[in-house]
């Protein structure tokens, strides 16, 4: 439950971030939470791979940090991208 929530939170700032470079908001929304639970399910095959099927704990850290970085991925992506430019200039008189 606490996941969802924090998914929440990151697709929100991601659809604000998205919105400062001139981008819709849901595409990139929708990405994140579709790379989130690709990294969930990656991470627990790498956490297996690692620790063996018994020691659940550290399998799910793994699999929460994969997933974390998806977010670090798609945020890194749109911060690199030029912001619109907004002149005032422009909305003098309207």
């Amino acid at each position: 439950m606490l996941e969802i929530i924090v998914l929440i939170i990151l697709a929100r700032k991601i659809g604000v971030l998205a919105e400062s470079k001139g981008l819709k908001p849901g595409p990139w929304k929708l990405r994140l939470v579709l790379f989130w639970i690709l990294g969930e399910f990656s991470g627990v095959f790498i956490g297996i791979a690692i620790f063996g099927q018994e020691n659940i704990f550290p399998i799910l850290l793994v699999a929460i940090g994969v997933a974390a970085s998806s977010y670090f991925i798609i945020d890194n992506y749109l911060s690199k991208l030029p912001d619109t430019i907004n002149d005032d200039i422009d909305n003098i008189g309207r």
